[in-house]
């Protein structure tokens, strides 16, 4: 069997430390034991990007994304959105930008380079308040990866964004026609009324974690504001 390699350690603020290993050719982010996120199991955090944009009906998106990660949601957002498209991803950790840069440069790319992405040190429940409070235009699509889901907390603090108030910001600082779309490891239907309670339309999908329809079911849930 082949060992783990630990590459590099970061805090979250707030929370627990993160560990990203290398193990053989795969690369996984460990929150203390338990595997956050890893280059074999990538294509639900894709979808969430390609089926949100496929929903978008305007030439020139606004899109906001929580969390980096690896990048996966970032890259498949830039691969399937138009050339005039803006795609700001919230980060609070500084070291997943070094990670990115470093040993996990050949995921990486040229997405850091995209001159429609921008990547900031922020909080993204801070980016959707100023979006509501006027300080920045609405998002046209946000996409949040920023947990394990509604019920797999990551961060102290991110339980405001699935809660009513929560949700109802998001709404707020969506366009008319605007997808809020939040990624699950596990199915939540208490978060499913709450998106409904706040006047969103809303489909949940279930994607596998592997492009060969393999590996977990991950949740999906597209809330779409009204026109």
């Amino acid at each position: 069997m082949l060992p783990r390699e630990t590459l590099a350690t970061a805090q979250i603020p707030g929370g627990d430390e993160l560990t990203l290993v290398s193990h053989g050719r795969d690369f996984i982010i460990m929150l203390g034991r338990d595997e956050l996120m890893g280059t074999r199991m990538q294509f639900s955090e894709e979808q969430l990007a390609r089926l949100t944009l496929e929903r978008l009906q305007v030439p020139k998106p606004r899109v906001l994304i929580g969390g980096y990660g690896m990048g996966f949601t970032f890259r498949s957002a830039l691969e399937h959105a138009p050339a005039e498209a803006r795609i700001v991803v919230a980060e609070v950790v500084p070291e997943i930008l070094d990670w990115a840069r470093g040993p996990l440069a050949h995921l990486t790319g040229a997405c850091l380079d995209d001159p429609r992405g921008e990547v900031v040190l922020a909080d993204v429940a801070a980016l959707i308040d100023d979006a509501v409070d006027g300080t920045t235009a609405g998002y046209d699509a946000i996409l949040l990866d920023v947990d394990n889901g509604p019920d797999g907390i990551v961060r102290d603090g991110n339980e405001r964004l699935y809660t009513r108030t929560g949700i109802g910001r998001a709404r707020d600082a969506l366009r008319p026609g605007g997808v809020l779309a939040v990624w699950s490891a596990a199915p939540d239907h208490k978060f499913t009324g709450r998106l409904k309670d706040a006047g969103l339309e809303v489909d949940v999908q279930t994607v596998r974690a592997r492009p060969n329809n393999k590996g977990p079911h991950h949740t999906i849930w597209f809330a779409t504001r009204a026109r």
